[in-house]
Order: C-alpha cells, then sequence, then structure tokens
C-alpha cells in the first residue's frame, strides 16, 4: 500500500530503502527482523487492521529475540471511508500483551514525527507507533528532531477537579473537552500519556493522589486497552480512584465518517465533555457507547 502509507515518495526517493511486499503482512514482519539481526533499523509500515494477521511473527521472530523493529501503523482507530473492515481498533490490546514492546501514540503530526525519530534512534528492541488516518491539525513543524524520553507523559493543562489521561488523537479533543467543562465550573487537568506502554507510573502515582476521579481517553477497543492498562496499576497498587475509561465499544463499527463515529460513540469533544460531567456529578456513565 504504497500510496496508502504514503510511502511512494520515500519510493521515488529512496528506492533501495524501500521494500514493497504486496499483501503478505507475516511476511513483512518476518522480513524486517531478518534485516534487524544484521544491523538494519527497518520501519513496518501498515494499516493498523491488517498488522494483526502477524501477531504470531510479531511475538516469535520480533519480540522474543528482542529485534530492533520499528511497527508504523497508520488507519489506528476509526478510519471512516475504509469502511469497518479498516478500523484499526485492537492493536493497543494485542500489543500491550507482548513483553518488551514499546507503544506510542502522537498527539499531533509535529509529536509523530518526533516519535518516529525517537523509535528508530534511541530505541532497541519491538517499537509500534500508532497515528490515525489522515488526521493533521496543523501545528507548527520545527526543523530537526527532539527525542522524547521512553514512558513518560506531559501535562498541558492543569486542573483540580477531575484527570483526563488521553492517548494519541484523543488529546486535542480533550483539551477542547476540557474548556467546554471549565465554562461548567469543572477544571480538568489534561495529561498527554504519549505512552500506552510502558506507562508513565510516576505520572499516573501524582494523579491518584491528587484526584478522586481519573478518566482515560482512547480510541482503541475499551477491552484491554490503554484505559485497561491505567486501571490494572491503579488496583495494583491498591488505588482508590474512580476511574472512567472512554474509547470504542466491545463491537464492531460500522461505516461512516470519522466525525460522524466519533459523535454517535461520544467520544467527540462533546460527548467527553458530557460523560465527563456526568462522572464528576457521581452519576452512572457508560464507558463504550454501542452503535
Amino acid at each position: 500500500m504504497p500510496d496508502g502509507t504514503g510511502l511512494n515518495i520515500l519510493q521515488e526517493k529512496h528506492p533501495k530503502n524501500y521494500f514493497d511486499v504486496g499483501i503478505a503482512e507475516q511476511h513483512a514482519v518476518t522480513f524486517a527482523a531478518g534485516l534487524a539481526t544484521q544491523g538494519i533499523t527497518p520501519v513496518v509500515a501498515v494499516y493498523s487492521t491488517f498488522l494483526q494477521r502477524a501477531f504470531d511473527q510479531i511475538i516469535h521472530d520480533v519480540s522474543l529475540q528482542k529485534l530492533h523493529v520499528v511497527f508504523a501503523m497508520d488507519r489506528a482507530g476509526l478510519v471512516g471511508a475504509d469502511g469497518p473492515t479498516h478500523h484499526g481498533t485492537f492493536d493497543l490490546t494485542y500489543l500491550r500483551l507482548i513483553p518488551g514492546m514499546i507503544i506510542m501514540a502522537p498527539k499531533d503530526e509535529a509529536e509523530l514525527r518526533d516519535m518516529l525519530y525517537t523509535a528508530v534512534e534511541h530505541c532497541s528492541g519491538p517499537v509500534a507507533l500508532r497515528y490515525p488516518r489522515g488526521t493533521a491539525l496543523g501545528v507548527p513543524v520545527k526543523e530537526g528532531f527532539e527525542k522524547i524520553e521512553i514512558g513518560k507523559s506531559e501535562t498541558l493543562v492543569s486542573g483540580e477537579d477531575v484527570a483526563l489521561l488521553a492517548l494519541g488523537n484523543m488529546v486535542d479533543y480533550s483539551l477542547r473537552a476540557a474548556r467546554m467543562l471549565k465554562e461548567e465550573g469543572i477544571n480538568a487537568e489534561v495529561v498527554n500519556m504519549r505512552f500506552a506502554k510502558p506507562l508513565d507510573t510516576e505520572e499516573l502515582d501524582e494523579i491518584a493522589n491528587r484526584f478522586s476521579k481519573i478518566v482515560t481517553l482512547e480510541e482503541n477497543n475499551l477491552p484491554g486497552g490503554f484505559g485497561t492498562g491505567v486501571l490494572e496499576y491503579i488496583a495494583g497498587e491498591n488505588y482508590k480512584n474512580d476511574v472512567l475509561r472512554i474509547g470504542l465499544p466491545d463491537s464492531f463499527v460500522e461505516h461512516g465518517t470519522q466525525q460522524e463515529l466519533h459523535h454517535l460513540l461520544g467520544i467527540d469533544p462533546e460527548g467527553i465533555r458530557d460523560r465527563v460531567k456526568i462522572f464528576y456529578q457521581n452519576k452512572n456513565v457508560e464507558e463504550g457507547v454501542t452503535i
């Protein structure tokens, strides 16, 4: 999928650094593992929904061998026009299971560049980088690259009422929801978590001690995803916080534009605002809305 992944540009400029293996994801991963054994750092550019076909190869051929392979997962989350077969809604769940796997998700295009740089130049084992289909915020992109510390988040907005722990493109939605919540007297702290694995446990400790209510936000099916990882840590450390997970339901999502599906599933800024407000007021709120 050179056009779909944007690699047609790389193919034209650096043909010797580009290999198109066709629709053969299992082979792509094992091929990348072989390259890694020879000191090359391969980047496997693939749609999130198709990487799951190579789950066995990711485990046995890459991760078990501790090989440095970067998985650049395009179309992570809901994809809109491509239809339900192309929704990338399971990658956080199945990749979190794998020992040694690093999982990143950028908040915007500038952070995507720095994360890819970090994954290629400053990691040593398997790394997965997930990003949505055709989504860019138009933020300024600086020259050069900056290393991002593995497993470290960043606080974007300080607050004292509720903590919003957002991953990937849910960061922008969370910032917009936080502004709407502030108009209603609820001051939300917004944290760009950056990593689904390893989690920033230092930040989670601070959040758990400062806030009674914590909200996680992701564009992945909720079972086993980023929010589940936060819940596992909170429970494992015997914290008593109330945690609301906002994400995709435990069901297959039908066809629709990204904007339509985000609205129907309650993960757009207005939906996040409404659900956080109900949660903050100690009322029951559904985690994953089914359509």
